[in-house]
């Protein structure tokens, strides 16, 4: 079977029309492919069409300030990818004038460059035939060749020994992106729309009824956790903290608060947590909005409320702020936070789509 000849000719035919394809631009080609990295193509566009209008070239994102770059990247999550960004780019203007490099292992140096990304950028960008394995790609492999078990990472050296048989010489970009756009396309994760596929004759599950079993299901756990937050405001303004630098969320702003002990019922927990964090006590608090938030290990539910505080809150200017209303989307917090900015302004009466840096 002439597997690139098919996939390729496929490809020409029902690539989906993204506004990053096409381009001659590296910078834009990685920019991309990081943010498509545990996200999908939808949720991506939005972000990336803002991201290119802020920092269109290496060098104004290397020039850019960590919360503007974290501030633009709310919302997509894994933010530690914002950070290797702005960190690769400082890198490439400070030793490279400001260009990526075409060669892979120049790039995997460079921070937040792993095999696939330096794969995918060399490849499209670049015309290297460099093979990359990522979700789609792993999924579409094992049931090629009938690889029973899960789809993890611990396979992907003998899948890239599997599909060195069919890497083309020529348009190796454009394959490695055929071969991603065909599992997101037909070779789904479930009911997948063999039919269409332009390589189901070579396919080893299809051949076999094996399709919707091969790779096998992930059995996934979530931890589930109650946090509550307090919203202090004090002539118009809101009281704000940012998160440690390391760990989840790192460098974000939040409003102050916790989880929620075992036994311990919400406004209690709010009263410790304010107690701890801030060196103060309660005397008014009303519930304002329930957020529910998922992060990769993690079912969050965010209990917000409105604060009066008895006392002054411990001064930390490296930490803690009051910032005018008008203000608050300047700065980085997570997605569930975020929904609880949009509310304290909405009843404000402020514009939703303000907040230009």
């Amino acid at each position: 079977m002439d597997f690139s000849r098919r996939l390729l000719a496929w490809y020409a035919r029902n690539k989906r029309d993204l506004p990053w394809r096409g381009v001659s631009d590296p910078y834009a080609v990685w920019i991309s492919e990081v943010m498509l990295q545990q996200t999908t193509v939808n949720a991506v566009k939005p972000y990336y069409e803002k991201w290119m209008g802020l920092f269109p070239d290496i060098r104004a994102l290397a020039a850019a300030s960590l919360p503007k770059v974290l501030k633009a990247w709310q919302g997509l999550g894994y933010y530690q990818r914002a950070r290797h960004l702005r960190e690769a780019a400082r890198i490439l203007v400070a030793e490279r004038g400001g260009c990526l490099p075409d060669d892979p292992a120049a790039l995997r140096a460079l921070p937040g460059f792993g095999p696939y990304t330096a794969a995918a950028v060399s490849s499209i960008a670049f015309g290297r035939p460099e093979p990359l394995i990522e979700a789609n790609v792993r999924r579409v492999l094992m049931r090629v060749f009938g690889i029973e078990g899960r789809a993890e990472a611990s396979r992907d050296k003998a899948l890239l020994k599997h599909l060195a048989a069919f890497y083309p010489a020529r348009r190796p970009g454009d394959f490695n992106q055929a071969l991603m756009e065909l599992g997101a396309l037909v070779c789904r994760p479930k009911t997948p729309l063999c039919l269409l596929c332009p390589v189901r004759t070579g396919c080893a599950a299809f051949a076999s009824g094996r399709q919707e079993v091969i790779p096998a299901p992930k059995a996934r756990t979530y931890r589930r956790i109650e946090a509550v937050v307090g919203v202090i405001e004090r002539d118009g303004r809101v009281l704000i903290q940012r998160r440690p630098a390391d760990g989840l969320l790192g460098g974000l702003w939040e409003f102050p608060g916790g989880k929620v002990r075992l036994g311990e019922s919400r406004r209690a927990a709010l009263g410790r947590e304010l107690h701890e964090e801030l060196g103060v006590g309660t005397v008014q608090v009303r519930p304002l909005m329930t957020v529910d938030h998922s992060y990769t290990q993690f079912r969050v539910t965010l209990y917000a409320f409105d604060c009066a505080l008895k006392g002054e809150p411990e001064a930390d200017p490296r930490r803690r702020r009051w910032v005018r209303l008008a203000r608050l989307r300047r700065y980085p917090f997570p997605s569930g936070s975020a929904k609880i900015v949009e509310r304290i302004l909405e009843r404000q009466g402020m514009s939703l789509c303000g907040g230009a840096f």
